[in-house]
């Protein structure tokens, strides 16, 4: 029979040999993050703004066209988006009841007063009437015939045409609709007399060289093309708080008015600047920083950062040419923490 004491040998050998071993060979190894990396680089750097904009008819290029007298709108033959010629039909318009009125009373009175006058010579000649009293019965005439002609002439012009070859940006009223004298019925962009409008922060706008040209990208659109600035407005917009920059936008870039715009104008070149890869840039509550790499380890670096130029971002403190920044699995890093280099960038 086994004694207790040769079972419990082997157990008290176990527990002598789990004790001899130390932490380190029982801790966790250290995390290793996979990263790639880009060196910093120097050389000339565009510092260049992106403005936001749109097309709008030049203030010389937009007509805009009234009901002469109250009126009913018949139809309206080219509705907003029509491109038009020259001379061509609108809208339709006829004169309302009031106004078939007003122009029945005008001609009523001008007969009248026609009549009246007449009357007021013949008993002149007769010597019956003084110069006075037939001067007044001309000054009358001349004021019932100058109504009458003048709701006459606006009778006639209820037929809106277009003064100018353009597109049809406003239509102020629907058929059937009765609108008052003067109110706006059409409003008509003229053909190849569009401007752009970009808004500015007005310290920026100071910037901005004299005889700069915008890269100009319309909406859904990749193609670009480059204008002259027209203008640099520094009067402050009231309501955006921003200064204005325009440009004329040439014909043959198909910009439709009030299409959305992005433009690019080129403020300064800096020469030996240092640049990033802009994926290297993390935020801090504010505080742009890096992971720098050395030895294989992620080093936190805080930065000062300029302009960016397409995927490549300006700093001008904290890094030296020749440092190398993670740029691909930054967000996992940690300030200490080891990397494996998958592949390094120049």
């Amino acid at each position: 029979m086994i004694s207790r004491k040769l079972l419990a040998l082997p157990l008290a050998y176990g527990l002598l040999l789990s004790g001899c071993q130390s932490p380190a060979d029982t801790a966790a190894p250290d995390p290793v993050a996979t990263i790639d990396v880009a060196a910093v680089i120097t050389g000339a750097i565009d510092e260049k703004l992106t403005l936001y904009g749109a097309a709008e008819a030049n203030g010389a290029g937009k007509y805009t066209l009234s009901a002469p007298m109250e009126a009913l709108v018949q139809a309206v033959d080219a509705p907003v988006g029509s491109q038009v010629e020259r001379g061509q039909i609108l809208v339709r318009l006829s004169p309302s009841p009031t106004a078939r009125l007003d122009l029945a009373t005008a001609s009523a009175t001008a007969n009248a007063a026609d009549l009246a006058h007449a009357r007021a010579r013949r008993l002149r000649t007769d010597g019956l009437v003084s110069d006075a009293e037939v001067e007044t019965a001309r000054a009358a005439k001349q004021a019932a015939d100058a109504s009458r002609a003048s709701l006459a002439t606006r009778n006639s012009a209820l037929v809106l045409r277009a003064p100018a070859s353009g597109t049809v940006e406003v239509i102020g009223a629907s058929a059937g609709e009765l609108v008052a004298a003067g109110a706006t019925i059409v409003s008509l962009v003229k053909e190849g007399d569009l401007r752009a409008r970009f808004g500015v922060d007005p310290a920026i706008a100071r910037r901005i060289p004299q005889r700069s040209y915008v890269e100009i990208t319309a909406a859904g659109s990749k193609a670009a093309f480059n204008v002259p600035i027209l203008s640099v407005d520094s009067v402050v917009d009231p309501v955006t708080k921003l200064a204005s920059v325009y440009v004329q936008i040439p014909d043959e870039s198909g910009v439709g008015a009030g299409e959305s715009l992005t433009g690019r104008v080129l403020l300064a070149n800096i020469a030996g600047g240092m640049t990033i890869p802009y994926t290297a840039l993390l935020d801090d509550g504010g505080q742009p920083f890096v992971f720098v790499i050395v030895q294989n380890v992620a080093k936190r670096r805080d930065i000062v950062v300029g302009p960016r130029t397409g995927d490549r971002i300006a700093v001008t403190s904290g890094l030296k040419p020749g440092d190398r920044v993670a740029t691909v699995g930054v967000t996992a890093l940690e300030d200490g923490m080891k990397v494996r280099i998958q592949a390094a960038k120049k």
